[in-house]
């Protein structure tokens, strides 16, 4: 162990240290690594993984060595904080498919038949579950995960691991985020649910000329069907409004590490 130790540094074994704490926490706030049915430690270990190949480059200019226990629990708990606000970006770009999702379920009749959803571990509408799912699929089909590697090595770039980071600038980008999500979410799902408002209207205007039909009972298969029908022609155009979703979050990461230092 003191060999190791001795042929790596002890700075370089800090930085992935501090590293790894960033991508756990990066990891631990998106839906990806929750998609499927992977063990703890395996998380853990791509975690370290990713920390030791990301940390080669920045090998020789390691970690400065804390003083003290408490120095290192500082600069832990910063790294924790980094991945997170990175994570984060990530949180609210998938939270825009299962708004869809949720607006999606509620015309079609769906919201009262909940499922196990594994991406989030809770249960939620038959819709919701499968936009999720369908969102994390078509993140590793656009080499998402390519350029999720790449925010991170360019983190580390604009924020070295074991120095401050300027989280308060964070705020604004976030925030616009936030702002965007609704309108992108609801973009993502407006066929659906336009559609479906027509198919509502038209059977309003079929109960009022024939009163003697019992409209819940014709209403509840005929949205079914119109829904499941609008989801396979929305299936061709589901490519832009996506693209804008997981683009925001490289606008969202690229504000925020604009402030990092030079």
């Amino acid at each position: 162990m003191n060999a190791l130790v001795s042929t790596l540094g002890a700075g370089w074994i800090l930085a992935v240290l501090l590293l790894s704490a960033r991508i756990a926490a990066l990891l631990l706030m998106t839906p990806l690594l929750y998609a499927a049915a992977l063990p703890l430690l395996v998380r853990v270990l791509m975690a370290l993984g990713f920390a030791c190949v990301i940390a080669l480059p920045f090998a020789g200019t390691p970690a400065p060595a804390p003083h003290d226990f408490g120095v290192l629990l500082q600069a832990l708990l910063h790294e924790l904080a980094i991945g997170a606000t990175l994570g984060l970006g990530v949180l609210m770009a998938f939270a825009g498919f299962a708004l869809a999702g949720r607006l999606v379920d509620v015309q079609v009749g769906f919201g009262i038949a909940q499922v196990f959803d594994p991406a989030t571990r809770t249960r939620v509408p038959v819709l919701s579950s499968v936009f999720g799912l369908f969102a994390a699929v078509f993140f590793f089909l656009v080499n998402g995960h390519h350029a999720l590697l790449r925010g991170i090595a360019y983190s580390v770039e604009r924020f070295p691991v074991g120095q401050p980071a300027p989280l308060a600038a964070a705020a604004e980008p976030i925030a616009r985020e936030a702002a965007a999500l609704f309108a992108l979410g609801f973009a993502l799902a407006a066929p659906i649910v336009l559609g479906l408002l027509l198919v509502d209207f038209a059977l309003g205007v079929i109960s009022r000329n024939l009163p003697q039909m019992n409209m819940l009972v014709l209403g509840v298969p005929v949205k079914i069907v119109a829904g499941l029908l609008a989801l396979w022609a929305w299936a061709a155009t589901f490519g832009a409004p996506a693209g804008r979703l997981y683009a925001a979050i490289y606008r969202t990461w690229t504000a925020w590490l604009a402030t990092g230092a030079r």
